[in-house]
């Protein structure tokens, strides 16, 4: 399988077996010690594919390679009230270890940027830990928040922080 080609497709979480390979990464990626070092609580894992199909503008797309799930990508639909207009946030990218350096993540990008456009989104918003250097190198690679050149209008791209208060778990 690692010499696989890679498919992309937007997934369905109707159909069961989008809905388990979307699970299959995220619970490898929360095990991952850039996640959050464990794997999803079996409550979490009951509730997300039904509450990402409730969820009004999630899409996700999936990364296959030999029919085995390799990546992911969960998207949210904000607002931006400077633009007045809908936002493409990915809230979660996610790339299985084996996996990771080979272009998966930078096609799911992409991939995510070309169905923002479609859905004439202004912008794509994500998050990243400070002390994870390979996605804030492939990110900015791809023109994410690091100040340097133009943006629409000649308005630099700025870096922001994300911050949390956790509420409950």
């Amino acid at each position: 399988m690692p010499n696989a080609p890679v498919d992309l497709v937007k997934a369905d979480l109707h159909r069961p077996e989008h809905a388990a390979a979307l699970l299959a990464v995220l619970d490898a990626y929360a095990a991952d010690p850039m996640g959050v070092g464990r794997r999803l609580a079996p409550e979490a894992r009951g509730r997300l594919i039904p509450a990402l199909r409730a969820m009004p503008g999630a899409f996700q797309v999936l990364a296959f390679a030999g029919g085995q799930p390799v990546g992911a990508a969960v998207c949210f639909t904000g607002f931006s009230t400077f633009r007045a207009r809908p936002l493409t946030n990915l809230h979660d990218l996610a790339v299985l270890p084996a996996w990771r350096g080979r272009g998966v993540g930078r096609r799911l990008l992409i991939e995510v940027e070309t169905l923002a456009r479609a859905r004439g989104h202004c912008k794509v918003t994500l998050e990243v830990r400070e002390d994870n250097a390979v996605a804030l190198g492939l990110y900015r690679r791809l023109g994410f928040g690091s100040g340097e050149g133009a943006c629409e209008g000649g308005v630099r791209a700025v870096q922001y922080l994300f911050l949390e208060k956790r509420l409950s778990d």
